[in-house]
């Protein structure tokens, strides 16, 4: 996510850097580039007018002037006005109720409801520690309700039974009845989807909205749709007391107008954000963490929560003692490093994070392929165990077999192994007491392209 603007924006801001002094003049240049930054980013044209005329009125006042460091000062009000923009503070659930805490959740068709029902049903389990029912009142669209009990299924949320041939309003008070008789916590709503808003879809939500009074009530939409995404949410928000937003489909919007339009024009908090289709890959959304991203200046802060809450730490301390004894790292603990690093978003997500990680040169990033990893994975799959932990013994004909059964070359297979063994050599060195910047020298420029060493 915000990509493009990223480049555009460190880029313009950088050349402020070194400023000795700034004037009204090469601030108003300046002011251009973020406005087109802006602009081709798909921001909503009134968000970008507020924004550089908040910048503009900082910018050219004593703030900048007579700063000791004018670029900086600079770069700190993009920052600032960034942040506000989109928010502010953090906004959670107010799960302040007599449970349950009921939560509806509406939408467009297509814009990710139901997933993100079973997202936020695993995120208040695993890190709210709250009891989560769900339950589909989308009575249109059959398989929405078998998609909500599978998922419901996979997140360990308790699903209350609804049937396309009842009334919505009915399976969402029966619903809540149940919530209370099983001592739930939470009770998530799932609404009819439509692909356009129209009068009958806001007559029944309003319906279902009047008959169980909702402490929380989302809208969910699809970040890629840009500015539009913020206008939709508008048009729900007339309609509904919508109390935030979740945006979806973040990883695979490389614009972002969405994220900073949405508050400005709604009113409304982004509570959470979608980066990706698993369960897992729900984030509250944090203004200050997603302007540093966009200045590229990285967010550390998530990269360290992420590292702690997906990490398998009781693999990580086996491989460290492993290591430590002298015994080889094999195969397998290679694939669990790799399976670790897609749990934390793959080498793209770390790269968001990372400061400076999204400037990188467009050669390097080429090289940065999430696909390579998984090729990697399939190619340690497609060994036996025994060749898994004895890597040795795979020459020409056990190759031949794993490029095939793994749909890849043997050169990619060959590839692996090099690359296995100079990691293996690098964590012997490192088992018999070296110290870990010395496994690093060890390892430069031997790991696979793309390992964030």
């Amino acid at each position: 996510m915000f990509d493009g603007l990223s480049e555009r924006l460190t880029s313009t801001v950088k050349r402020l850097r070194g400023q000795a002094r700034l004037n009204e003049e090469n601030i108003q240049d300046t002011l251009r580039e973020v406005r087109m930054a802006l602009l081709e980013a798909d921001v909503a044209l009134p968000v970008v007018k507020v924004f550089i005329d908040k910048i503009k009125e900082r910018a050219i006042g004593q703030e900048v002037l007579n700063s000791l460091s004018p670029g900086q000062a600079f770069v700190k009000i993009v920052n600032d006005e960034l942040v506000a923009i989109m928010g502010e503070a953090t906004e959670g659930l107010d799960l302040a109720s007599q449970p349950p805490a009921v939560v509806l959740v509406a939408g467009l068709q297509g814009a990710g409801k139901t997933t993100s029902i079973a997202k936020l049903a695993r995120w208040l389990q695993e890190k709210a520690g709250k009891s989560v029912m769900v339950v589909s009142a989308d009575v249109y669209r059959p398989a929405a309700i078998d998609q909500l009990q599978t998922l419901a299924a996979e997140v360990g949320a308790d699903f209350f039974p609804s049937s396309a041939d009842s009334d919505p309003v009915v399976i969402a008070k029966e619903a809540v009845a149940s919530a209370q008789v099983n001592h739930k916590d939470i009770l998530l709503v799932d609404t009819a989807g439509r692909l356009h808003i129209d009068e009958h879809m806001m007559a029944e939500i309003q319906s279902i909205h009047s008959a169980i009074n909702p402490v929380e009530t989302l809208f969910v939409v699809d970040s890629m749709t840009g500015q539009d995404a913020a206008n939709t949410a508008k048009a729900f928000n007339d309609a509904l007391p919508l109390t935030g937003v979740v945006l979806t489909k973040t990883d695979g919007d490389a614009r972002g107008g969405a994220a900073l339009s949405v508050r400005h024009i709604t009113g409304k908090p982004i509570k959470f954000i979608g980066v990706g289709e698993k369960t897992t890959a729900l984030e509250p959304f944090h203004p200050d963490r997603i302007a540093s991203r966009i200045l590229g200046m990285g967010d550390i802060v998530s990269l360290v929560e992420e590292a702690h809450d997906k990490v398998d730490h009781v693999k990580a301390a086996k491989l460290a003692r492993k290591i430590k004894k002298g015994k080889n790292f094999d195969m397998e603990d290679l694939r669990d490093q790799l399976t670790q690093m897609q749990s934390m978003g793959g080498i793209g997500g770390l790269l968001d994070k990372l400061p400076g990680g999204t400037q990188l040169p467009d050669a390097v990033k080429n090289q940065m392929d999430d696909k390579q990893f998984n090729r990697m994975v399939a190619i340690i799959n497609s060994m036996t165990r025994q060749e898994r932990r004895f890597p040795d013994i795979i020459k020409g004909s056990r190759k031949r077999r794993i490029a095939a059964g793994s749909g890849t070359q043997i050169q990619e297979v060959n590839r692996l192994m090099k690359q296995h063994l100079q990691m293996r050599k690098a964590m012997k060195k490192f088992g018999k007491g070296g110290k870990m910047k010395n496994m690093m020298r060890a390892m430069k420029g031997r790991m696979p392209p793309g390992m964030p060493f």
